[in-house]
């Protein structure tokens, strides 16, 4: 995980107006010529119109963080077949309980989710206890539940085809138990509003209003003591 994150440091924060069209513009031709050829002629123009943004709204989100930006490129040591660029910028961000706050950009435009991506052996086993205890597991179905109704896809970075050993299969709530993390996501797409300061508190909003999940991940789950296996990106 290290190898793929770089500590946000800024020496002068300046303030975030946006994410610039050029960004959106700058990943639809790095999806059309993924090549070390078409990055090296547009560094500088990835480090004006993306990285910069990003760490400018990385700092304006800062009550979320402190935030990691992913590193552009792939790590091809043990996967040949991806291309060498990543076709989007994340950054993520943890608090003290254990809940993540992720954001990027890519040609699509924007996206931001929060909660506990991916979990570990041990944030799974008091995850499901959770959800199969009836008091806390009602809760947070009901939690999720209200969250789609707003808008928010309800994922993880992975799940199971089928219950995990210990829990029916006819569980009420087994597709949260099947799931390896609990997260909830909004693509905002790429309207104008992205381009202006909007885009922050659009992503602050989101957040919040996705914190009785995280909350509840907090106190039932927490951060896990062993070492993290992944999370957005």
């Amino acid at each position: 995980m290290a190898a793929d994150i770089v500590l946000m440091t800024s020496v002068a924060a300046m303030a975030f107006t946006g994410i610039p069209a050029a960004a959106i513009d700058f990943y639809e031709r790095l999806e059309a010529d993924n090549s070390k050829a078409f990055w090296e002629a547009n560094k500088n123009t990835f480090k004006q119109v993306v990285k910069t943004p990003a760490q400018e709204l990385c700092d304006e989100l800062a009550e979320f963080g402190p935030f990691h930006m992913f590193r552009p490129h792939n790590d091809l040591r043990f996967s040949k077949n991806k291309p060498p660029y990543k076709v989007h910028q994340g950054a993520y961000g943890e608090s003290e309980g254990g809940a993540g706050h992720y954001f990027h950009i890519s040609s699509k435009g924007l996206m931001c989710g929060t909660g506990y991506y991916s979990m570990a052996k041990d944030q799974l086993e008091r995850f499901r206890s959770a959800v199969d205890t009836d008091h806390t597991g009602a809760e947070i179905a009901s939690i999720v539940a209200e969250l789609a109704t707003r808008g928010y896809s309800i994922g993880a970075i992975d799940e199971l085809k089928t219950a995990p050993r210990g829990y029916p299969k006819d569980h009420p709530r087994i597709e949260l138990i099947r799931r390896k993390g609990l997260m909830a996501s909004k693509d905002f797409g790429a309207p104008k509003w992205i381009h202006t300061a909007t885009a922050a508190s659009r992503i602050r909003a989101a957040w919040e209003e996705a914190g009785n999940m995280n909350a509840w991940l907090d106190a039932n789950v927490g951060p896990s003591n062993l070492e993290p296996e992944g999370f957005f990106g």
